[in-house]
């Protein structure tokens, strides 16, 4: 039925309707369902950036704790029923009404205590959420992304928002919403929540203070009022610093206490497809990472630069039916941070490929960058890692972005070309296809070439 609304309504009257649609949807499923969410207490996790990281250093904590948690991430789902993460079986970080529903009955049925789960703007647009009481609201960050669907960033930002105003009329819940003060926007989200708690490095009620980065963390001491946390962090990065800040908030918002804090932020070790080291035994380190937006390259790039005295070489693309104008901005940033950029597939959809990037060696060029010089397009991202992996010498850093831990690559159909004026529909074997893609394998693959 959907399809065929967006084959016979015209694209802007579908796009203005879309969101009744999906209301109705959750209603239907959440009364269907029986509001299967109102006994737990749902942690709703948004942003831009650092919500899978944050989400997944929430879990840890509270499951160190001892506490029994459900979580539902762009890369995974766990039932909260001890037989560990299964994969996220969709393109979706929130899934549509229905699915949500039939995973969070799942979840009833094991007991949690808590549930984490990763919001996007999409699904707040679209009012997915719905029917589901928001205990807790935690906000990462906002930068430049999904202006393709809500066409300026006020709206994208409004569309955030929504957690926390939802998470607000919960009067069940703790009605607190937790908060990046660092970020431009951080007072219109504290608007919306009864009891504010904003973090950061340079303003907040608790503040990351004494930080220090290597290239296997950072340790920081968090500050709020007297009291105190001394904090390992083993995830690279200085963003993670405000990812794992949000969770000590969020957590001692919760009522953990210092022990429970310190010990469980310093056990997570690694969230795949983020910040992933690859070593196979070359002689020159290999980083894959999920950045897909301008401001993610801009954080990464700063931390990366300062881990080689050598050539940074960076491999990306920018994903078909998402914000073009951010191609030329991520091209510019990778060519004033990167000694060699390889712009290659990411998601092309039925867009064309080469116009995409075009754009992006557009950007590269602005910061200097020539073309087939140190600005290189290489069509299938296969054949990209290969390259800069057979290019890369000792001591250099080679870092692969924007598609993390996804497992498939979607690509042009045979009618792309002739079908583009339609809504996406990435299931229309005429405009996208799809292929499996594991960049770490990919990785492997192309040093075992190498070593041949």
């Amino acid at each position: 039925m959907k399809k065929l609304a967006k084959r016979l309504i015209p694209l802007g009257l579908f796009k203005a309707l879309a969101p009744y649609y999906h209301l109705s949807q959750a209603m239907y499923h959440q009364i269907k369902g029986g509001f299967p969410a109102r006994s737990m207490k749902i942690i709703g996790v948004t942003g831009t950036d650092g919500k899978t990281t944050t989400s997944t250093l929430l879990t840890q904590v509270l499951r160190s704790r001892g506490k029994k948690v459900a979580m539902m991430t762009t890369i995974s789902v766990d039932y909260g029923d001890g037989a560990g993460a299964q994969p996220n079986p969709t393109r979706l970080t929130t899934f549509s009404a229905g699915h949500l529903v039939s995973v969070l009955k799942k979840i009833k049925q094991q007991d949690v205590d808590y549930v984490v789960l990763e919001v996007t703007s999409h699904a707040l647009d679209q009012r997915r959420i719905w029917g589901i009481p928001i205990h807790i609201a935690v906000m990462t960050n906002l930068g430049h992304e999904h202006l393709d669907y809500h066409r300026t960033f006020e709206r994208y930002r409004d569309a955030k928002r929504r957690l926390f105003k939802q998470a607000n009329k919960n009067k069940s819940g703790t009605q607190t919403g937790i908060i990046n003060a660092d970020d431009n926007v951080a007072p219109f989200f504290a608007s919306d929540i009864k009891h504010p708690l904003l973090y950061g490095r340079d303003a907040g009620d608790i503040i990351a203070r004494n930080v220090v980065l290597t290239p296997a963390g950072s340790t920081y001491t968090a500050v709020m009022g007297e009291d105190s946390y001394d904090i390992t962090c083993n995830l690279p990065g200085g963003f993670n610093v405000y990812n794992s800040l949000a969770a000590v908030a969020t957590c001692r918002s919760l009522g953990l206490n210092k022990l429970d804090i310190e010990t469980g932020v310093a056990s997570l070790s690694q969230v795949e497809g983020r910040m992933t080291r690859v070593d196979e035994g070359q002689d020159f380190a290999i980083i894959v990472d999920y950045a897909h937006t301008p401001e993610s390259f801009d954080k990464l790039f700063a931390e990366v630069r300062s881990l080689t005295d050598k050539k940074l070489i960076c491999v990306f693309g920018s994903a078909g039916r998402r914000d073009e104008a951010k191609r030329a901005a991520q091209g510019k940033i990778a060519g004033k941070w990167c000694d060699i950029v390889i712009a290659t597939e990411e998601d092309d959809r039925d867009i064309d490929r080469e116009e995409i990037l075009r754009q992006i060696v557009g950007g590269a060029e602005e910061s200097g960058k020539v073309l087939n010089k140190d600005v290189l397009m290489v069509g299938k991202r296969e054949e990209a890692v290969q390259m800069a992996i057979n290019t890369a010498k000792p001591g250099d850093l080679v870092i692969l972005l924007g598609k993390g831990h996804e497992k498939s690559i979607l690509y042009n159909g045979p009618q792309a070309a002739e079908l583009r004026h339609l809504p996406q529909d990435d299931d229309d074997e005429r405009r996208v296809l799809k292929r499996d893609y594991d960049e770490v394998q990919a990785v492997k693959n192309a040093i075992a070439l190498l070593s041949k």
